[in-house]
């Protein structure tokens, strides 16, 4: 592999040859430390992916290091500009928002491995996005602001629990790889990030996108009861008969929040009100 110059340098001759700025609109912030880069790569070399799906390459701090390593390597950039920059080297890249992208193009998202540093405005949604694919992709491995990053992980309980937290920990194995501040970027973000790992977890066997529903409802009012709640938008007649039951089997209150369940209780009690 040659070798690959500082991100600083590479970001600066990249901009004194391109008519680009960074939009705000598309939470452009170019990762530039290269102690991050390495660590994310790192992770990436950990998992001995066979291809690898990057979104959001923007000027390739991290694609310039994978595209050595991984040739297989597909981008997703919605800016027009990056767009062409990479097919121009003779990378394959979709133009389109990853939100709205068609991922059933993926042909065996088991030997994909999804690496980004994410506009701040997705994250979440693609996070839970992809925790629906009945057949999830290898890894990931992510950017996120420090914020969404701690309720990704967020333990029952805490202020930052919620529906993006119980998803996360029900589909998938979550684990810090690396911190960075607002200076390990340019333009510098008011806040700071964190990298997280994620690795399917495969042992619930459940309709996702009704779980989904149903973590939407549980988590629709923050400060109401979980029962009122679900008798909102949840709860047939037989299902409140089951509710009772499930309370009462599990020596809780009925006046309990839905911050105080695990992710594994919410999928226990979600499989215990669709029985028939």
């Amino acid at each position: 592999m040659s070798a690959v110059a500082p991100a600083r340098e590479r970001l600066d001759l990249f901009f004194s040859s391109m008519p680009i700025e960074a939009k705000k609109s598309l939470g452009q912030h170019y990762l530039v430390a290269d102690h991050v880069i390495e660590k994310i790569v790192s992770e990436v070399d950990r998992k001995k992916p066979k291809k690898i799906l990057e979104i959001g390459p923007g000027p390739g701090a991290l694609t310039d290091i994978l595209r050595q390593k991984y040739p297989d390597i597909t981008l997703i950039e919605l800016d027009s500009l990056f767009a062409q920059h990479w097919r121009n080297r003779g990378l394959k890249v979709f133009e389109v928002d990853a939100l709205v992208w068609d991922w059933t193009l993926l042909e065996d998202p088991s030997e994909v491995l999804l690496v980004s540093n994410l506009p701040y405005q997705i994250s979440s949604s693609l996070v839970i996005e992809r925790s629906l694919d009945i057949k999830p992709i290898s890894a990931m491995i992510l950017m996120f602001q420090k914020e969404v990053a701690q309720r990704i992980k967020a333990k029952e309980s805490t202020e930052h629990y919620g529906l993006l937290s119980v998803i996360a920990q029900v589909f998938w194995n979550v684990e810090l790889v690396c911190e960075a501040g607002p200076r390990d970027f340019k333009p510098a973000p008011q806040v700071a990030s964190r990298v997280l790992v994620f690795q399917p977890r495969r042992e619930f066997d459940i309709d996702r996108r009704d779980f989904l529903k149903f973590m939407k409802a549980c988590f629709a009012h923050r400060r109401k009861l979980l029962r009122k709640n679900l008798e909102t938008g949840w709860l047939s007649p037989h299902q409140k008969g089951l509710w009772t039951q499930w309370i009462a089997e599990n020596k809780l209150s009925e006046n309990l929040r839905g911050e105080e369940l695990r992710p594994e209780d919410f999928v226990e009690l979600y499989l215990y009100l669709k029985r028939d």
